[in-house]
């Protein structure tokens, strides 16, 4: 059965359509952007506390403040490959081959290695929540939340467990060739 001129046209205009609408998502990157901008003032307000107020902390409130920064800057970090690798991958290419500032992970990013990268990431900060939850046990414990404790290591052994799910998926997913 043979299309007609008019059957192509919509076709085209729906398929066209579909495509452009990729340019949804752009303002979402955008927004993510100004998140990750709250996330830079929250590091210099809690930099500077810790700066400031240091002579007056003991040393598991500095390690806790410190925690603190090193997972605002993992967050940074996740969000920086959503933006990055979710408009390259969903959106558009941001043609950035061959300048020295590159990411190394942005050359070979698809949806596959961008989930394990993620769930990477989440692990990373989940793993600093949990470091936290343990050097503050003790009050944990006197308060009765052993359960925040337990519940807090069943989800990230999840976390784990899904990230590992998503490696075995990923390197069991054939490679499709490249088209640059």
């Amino acid at each position: 059965m043979a299309t007609t001129t008019s059957e192509r046209r919509l076709q085209n205009a729906v398929g066209s359509t579909i495509f452009i609408s990729r340019w949804l998502q752009a303002p979402l990157y955008l927004g993510l952007i100004v998140a990750q901008a709250v996330y830079v003032a929250l590091f210099w307000k809690e930099l500077v506390h810790l700066v400031q107020d240091f002579g007056l902390m003991t040393e598991e409130t500095i390690m806790l403040l410190v925690l603190g920064l090193v997972d605002v800057v993992m967050i940074a970090n996740l969000l920086i490959m959503v933006i990055i690798g979710g408009y390259e991958t969903f959106v558009s290419r941001i043609n950035m081959r061959g300048h020295p500032d590159e990411p190394e992970w942005l050359s070979h990013v698809n949806p596959n290695v961008l989930k394990v990268k993620l769930a990477m990431s989440i692990i990373g900060i989940s793993s600093i929540h949990l470091l936290k939850t343990f050097i503050e046990a003790e009050h944990y414990v006197e308060d009765g939340l052993t359960d925040v404790m337990l519940w807090q290591t069943v989800i990230h052994m999840a976390f784990i467990l899904s990230a590992v799910g998503l490696a075995v998926i990923d390197k069991m997913t054939p490679v499709a060739p490249k088209h640059d």
